[in-house]
């Protein structure tokens, strides 16, 4: 008996095949960002801010020579006040959307004889007014003016025959 006829390669189905596979491994990166996992399908997980929320306005407030209660009006009550590092204060805070963590921030404020002497720590964000005044901006709709009719006014105008 005779093996069957193999068919030969069509070079464009080939070709095809090969653009995209490279086009599938090059979005490989952007598709767990853009696309949630499959496992999270059905389980709602909260959005959770831990830790101290700091605005660069509440640095501004600090000076060299404040005591522990001053510091602790301006910035709050630490996070880390180890006992092991009597001479400084750890500021930490993390966010976490979806379970995954989306920012990570941490600050530290070092005393020297119970004064404050200096602060480090990464870039803080504009004070929380502006913040928030940034995000009203985005999502609040304008305020409908005295003129507009609204969607059944424009309803009515275009079956009216008025557009």
């Amino acid at each position: 008996m005779r093996p069957p006829a193999r068919r030969p390669v069509n070079a464009a189905r080939l070709a095809a095949v090969a653009a995209l596979a490279l086009l599938v491994a090059g979005c490989a990166g952007t598709w767990k960002t853009y696309w949630p996992d499959i496992q999270q399908f059905g389980v709602y997980k909260l959005d959770i801010n831990q830790g101290n929320y700091l605005t660069q306005d509440m640095v501004e407030k600090l000076k060299v020579g404040q005591t522990r209660t001053q510091v602790r009006q301006v910035l709050g009550t630490p996070l880390v006040a180890s006992a092991f590092h009597d001479n400084r204060w750890d500021y930490v805070y993390q966010y976490t959307r979806t379970g995954k963590l989306q920012e990570q921030r941490g600050f530290t404020v070092y005393f020297v004889e119970d004064k404050l002497a200096r602060w480090e720590g990464d870039e803080l964000p504009a004070s929380a007014a502006q913040l928030n005044r940034a995000a009203a901006d985005r999502t609040l709709a304008p305020e409908p003016s005295a003129d507009d009719q609204g969607y059944l006014g424009r309803l009515l105008d275009i079956l009216k025959g008025n557009w």
